[in-house]
């Protein structure tokens, strides 16, 4: 798979139809760095017309597993991901355009790196954090991943 937005976008269409139809859709992503934006809507919204909490998690996530996913393909290795823990921080209601980033690509990278270089699972924790219009951070998530060769 090709790790551009274009890509990623139709790639969440067909595996991940909960991202997609809540509007979560990957703005820009290199070797460092991943970009989400989802808009409060009324189909991600809570009881109190603020972007329900979950769809914040699935955006933050899509930011650091596209980034263990685009190291995981150019290691040209078979290795399995999977989240073991998460940590979340909610400081504003969210409202309007909110963009979700992840700049720890050179974690990961070197992670893989250590990981094909050992054989030994590996794990990392990744930080995304979702801003308002406003510049405001609304929250910010944390992922523990653990990656694995497979066998």
């Amino acid at each position: 798979m090709k790790f551009t937005p274009t890509a990623i976008n139709t790639f969440t269409f067909f595996n991940l139809p909960s991202v997609w139809w809540c509007g979560i859709r990957v703005k820009q992503i290199d070797k460092e760095y991943c970009v989400a934006k989802v808009k409060h809507r009324w189909i991600n919204q809570n009881p109190f017309r603020s972007m329900f909490w979950a769809v914040q998690g699935m955006a933050a996530e899509l930011t650091t597993g596209v980034l263990v996913m685009k190291a995981i393909a150019q290691s040209g290795r078979k290795i399995s991901m999977l989240v073991l823990h998460n940590r979340a921080s909610f400081t504003k209601k969210a409202r309007g355009m909110l963009t979700f980033d992840c700049n720890q690509g050179e974690l990961v990278n070197q992670t893989i790196a250590q990981l094909v270089k050992s054989g030994k699972p590996q794990t990392f924790w990744l930080k995304a954090s979702g801003i308002d219009p406003q510049g405001d951070i609304v929250s910010s998530f944390e992922f523990e991943w653990t990656v694995a060769l497979k066998k």
